[in-house]
């Protein structure tokens, strides 16, 4: 197991000096201004002599190429830049913020999850029933659906319509302090809006996997030994259809971050995502890079983990030989 996060740790290192390097280059040939994203309204009224000077000492005026490897070095010696947006280190911006988008990613990923291997085992054990039916065109419709479209009617539904939760935020309006009350309430409908995006997945997963577990030799062999319906459908069918999944969840990183993104925008969640857009659009490099960065990382590590469980939990496969 070591040896394997160690050779994915050595991958990953030119992965994300690449992946930096393209965040620069794009960043650069982008059409905005980093200086008028920096000055905001007062840029209207500069002149221009006051802008290059400001250019000047944002670095705005170098290459893309120089101001890449002074943050790379930099970087290295766990100087992140300062962001010319917030106005404050990255480092403090990145802290800030990742706490709340840990929380949303790490809530909705697990409710999806686990609704997802309920829906999916009661759909799986009655092939072609109702129950199947309803499960599976449930899931293929919310599969459509995109993200911001059920964001936007969770709002509307439960925050507008029948006043059951705030529609946005982390904490009431009036509030001066946060609470973990008034954080649990406000983290149900964008964890739960993130966790329907990812909820298919796992459910038509699970269908077809535990249904193609249960038609095996020996789940039949389990069940003609006169064990019951439940403990054959737990002990041998799930645990083999579960499998592919441990795979799905390394994969669907990269789009949990998507969702996040859309998700955390739409109900104000004071999180990373938030500030990706931010940074994009006032062209904030040294922000813009960390958190581009830090999503790499994530999707990197996702796919450790799903390697390492699916290593540890079949037998068929050995860590030594990944």
């Amino acid at each position: 197991m070591a040896r394997l996060a160690a050779r994915r740790a050595l991958f990953a290192v030119p992965v994300l000096a690449v992946v930096t390097f393209g965040v620069f280059a794009i960043a650069a040939a982008s059409p905005f201004d980093p200086v008028k994203g920096y000055a905001g309204t007062a840029a209207l009224g500069a002149d221009q002599e006051t802008l290059d000077r400001l250019r000047t000492n944002l670095g705005a005026d170098e290459p893309f190429v120089s101001r890449w490897w002074n943050w790379l070095t930099a970087a290295l010696g766990g100087d992140l830049g300062h962001s010319s947006l917030l106005r404050q280190p990255v480092t403090e911006v990145i802290g800030e913020r990742l706490v709340w988008s840990a929380l949303l990613c790490a809530v909705a990923f697990a409710a999806a999850v686990l609704t997802g291997t309920v829906l999916g085992v009661l759909a799986a054990r009655r092939p072609g029933s109702l129950l199947d039916r309803a499960v599976t065109s449930l899931a293929y419709t919310l599969e459509a659906a995109p993200v911001f479209w059920t964001a936007l009617l969770a709002v509307w539904l439960f925050a507008l319509r029948l006043d059951l939760l705030p529609a946005g935020g982390l904490t009431d309006t009036a509030s001066e302090q946060i609470t973990p009350g008034q954080v649990a309430t406000h983290l149900v409908l964008p964890a739960g809006v993130l966790a329907v995006s990812q909820l298919p997945w796992f459910t038509l997963y699970v269908r077809q996997g535990v249904g193609d577990a249960l038609a095996e030799d020996p789940v039949r062999g389990a069940r003609a030994r006169g064990l019951g319906e439940s403990t054959v459908l737990l002990n041998h069918a799930l645990r083999s259809g579960l499998l592919p999944v441990l795979t799905l969840i390394g994969s669907r990183v990269p789009e949990l971050i998507t969702g996040a993104l859309l998700v955390e925008t739409v109900f104000s969640w004071p999180g990373i995502a938030a500030a990706t857009v931010e940074a994009a659009t006032a062209v904030d490099f040294p922000l813009l890079a960390a958190l581009t960065t830090l999503a790499t990382a994530a999707v990197l590590a996702g796919n450790l983990l799903a390697d390492l469980l699916y290593g540890l939990f079949d037998p068929r496969v050995r860590l030594s030989d990944m």
